[in-house]
């Protein structure tokens, strides 16, 4: 297997992430996005479009707008307010909930590997990306 391609790798590992962290979410009922919102609200309030061209790069093709998913946590009752957008007490304490169980989901993902190692892959990745951005 490890004559694999890295975007073999790179498709196989973001399908663990991705599939290791909606595990972690649905203990409390959250998808990822919601997920998404919930953590950039509770860094910095927002306006739905600041927080739509926050989440820009992590959305589908087919998403436009984290409106649906701003809607759901109003309706738990963790975020509020109409046009600047921020977590609520109970929206913060659910977050930091989360948080805890998301860093662990992390931890594990960087199990054995040093903050050298990982630094050296994120800039490799970032790297390759830039080629690729030129081109």
């Amino acid at each position: 297997m490890s004559d694999l391609p890295i975007g073999y790798w790179l498709k196989h590992l973001d399908r663990l992430i991705e599939s290791d962290l909606d595990r972690v979410l649905a203990a409390e009922s959250l998808d990822r996005r919601q997920w998404q919102v919930l953590n950039s609200l509770h860094n910095e309030p927002a306006t739905l479009l600041q927080l739509d061209q926050r989440l820009l790069p992590f959305l589908e093709e087919d998403e436009t707008t984290v409106e649906p998913e701003v809607e759901a946590l109003r309706q738990r009752g963790w975020i509020k307010g109409l046009v600047s957008l921020e977590t609520t007490q109970e929206g913060r304490r659910a977050h930091d909930a989360l948080l805890e169980r998301v860093q662990r989901s992390r931890d594990r993902l960087t199990e054995n590997i040093d903050d050298q190692e990982y630094l050296a892959t994120v800039d490799v990745l970032k790297r390759m990306s830039a080629n690729l951005e030129r081109s």
